[in-house]
């Protein structure tokens, strides 16, 4: 442990131009976590011990650009918190799940979560899909979680009609946005938006997809499970309201 945590960094200068001076100490609490705990327990490599804050923390901080104040937030996949921990670490003002399947990493979440007394993050053991057709989100975050088509089938239906799936993706986004035209037809969603964050405090930038739905009035979902059937995983189109005939 000791020639572990050796090897954790200190916070670099452009960390307090992406967290405040409230939350930076909290940050630097987690990146140590991660340098050694993270490490003994396989939630990351230890090369990427050193490289913490320029890979990942600042990377992932960066995304809170994209999420509106008091948001509800659900990191799917979210492994040992990126992006979903990092960014409620900043945003103290956001509602955010953690959504990861692996005992090991959830009860890494947890402790982390306890810590540091982020009463406005809950951290859920199970699949994305174990959440479909009971809760929704305003936004839906993901970092190298799957391909484009599948990450969709995963995150729209947790989606609210007014929110948005935003993925950290990496330089071949155009290409994945591409190859997965035919499913963003399937669930009704708008054209895609590429988005290049932290181009004015970071030496390697962050770049995000953002999804939404193309007609959100036009989208509902069961949001309660019906008893001895699994919920819909996908969600469907509201019902036309019946025109009333008017008298001659």
């Amino acid at each position: 442990m000791d020639d572990v945590s050796r090897e954790t960094p200190s916070a670099p200068d452009v960390a307090r131009r992406v967290f405040s001076s409230e939350r930076l100490p909290l940050a630097e609490a987690y990146a140590a976590r991660l340098a050694t705990d993270g490490v003994v327990r396989g939630l990351i490599g230890p090369r990427e011990a050193p490289r913490l804050w320029d890979r990942h923390l600042l990377n992932c901080a960066v995304l809170a650009e994209l999420l509106p104040s008091g948001a509800s937030v659900v990191d799917i996949g979210s492994g040992a918190g990126l992006p979903g921990l990092v960014v409620a670490i900043a945003r103290p003002d956001l509602k955010v799940t953690l959504v990861e399947p692996l005992l090991r990493r959830t009860t890494f979440l947890q402790e982390v979560v306890d810590e540091l007394s982020l009463e406005h993050v809950e951290v859920v053991r199970g699949r994305a899909d174990s959440l479909h057709g009971t809760r929704v989100f305003d936004v839906v975050t993901s970092r190298a979680v799957a391909p484009l088509d599948r990450l969709l089938d995963w995150s729209m239906p947790l989606v609210a009609p007014e929110g948005a799936l935003v993925a950290m993706k990496g330089s071949s986004v155009e290409e994945e946005v591409a190859s997965s035209r035919s499913a963003l037809e399937r669930w009704g969603c708008a054209d895609p938006e590429v988005r290049v964050l932290g181009g004015e405090v970071l030496t390697s930038t962050t770049v995000a997809l953002r999804v939404v739905w193309a007609d959100p009035a036009q989208v509902s979902w069961p949001l309660a499970p019906v008893a001895g059937r699994r919920p819909s995983a996908r969600p469907r189109r509201k019902p036309r309201r019946p025109q009333r005939r008017q008298n001659p």
